[in-house]
């Protein structure tokens, strides 16, 4: 069962923070980056990136569940459409907070939350890649290593089925001769 925050809910009831919040939620969508108090901006933010998650989907239940908070349908449609293509190579993060200085009439510190619509960095994917292969080369190394030491054991087999041969050979002879000594 989710945890209620505690405290003040952004100055009014459960309810009311939630209409806030759906609200900043359909602004950001619709303007890309909406400039509020940094405290409404750190909560909007879960609630935003789940939807963005919500509309990579992209199937009938997803469009739905993101109905229940945004409730235009031309910023869901925009959402689903523009948004969500756009954040298809990223895996998260879909938000940026900045500060920016106090509201002038309160001095209450504001801050920009904004969509990041800027594909992944070209560094990120070489980084992404050189991964991928370090990892690759790794299973590759284990399998090697694990062919070599099935390869050593057969070789120490054979070796050692050798060895009781030449032994067993040695020791018949021996006794062969000292039979024939003794007759």
């Amino acid at each position: 069962m989710p945890k209620p925050t505690k405290g003040p809910r952004l100055g009014a009831g459960p309810a009311h923070e939630r209409a806030i919040l759906a609200q900043l939620a359909t602004q950001l969508f619709e303007h890309r980056a909406v400039m509020t108090t940094e405290t409404k901006a750190k909560r909007v933010r879960p609630l935003a990136e789940r939807m963005v998650t919500f509309a990579k989907r992209g199937d009938l239940h997803a469009r739905r569940r993101v109905m229940t908070v945004i409730r235009d349908k031309s910023v869901v449609h925009e959402l689903f459409t523009e948004i969500a293509p756009a954040m298809a190579e990223r895996k998260g993060g879909y938000t940026r907070i900045t500060k920016v200085e106090p509201r002038k009439g309160d001095n209450a510190p504001m801050a920009v939350i904004e969509l990041i619509l800027e594909p992944v960095s070209a560094k990120q994917a070489v980084v992404n890649d050189a991964e991928k292969a370090v990892r690759r080369a790794a299973k590759q190394a284990a399998a090697k290593v694990s062919a070599e030491s099935a390869a050593e054991d057969a070789v120490e087999d054979d070796v050692d089925e050798v060895t009781d041969e030449v032994e067993d050979a040695d020791d018949s002879p021996a006794t062969d001769e000292s039979e024939d000594e003794k007759d």
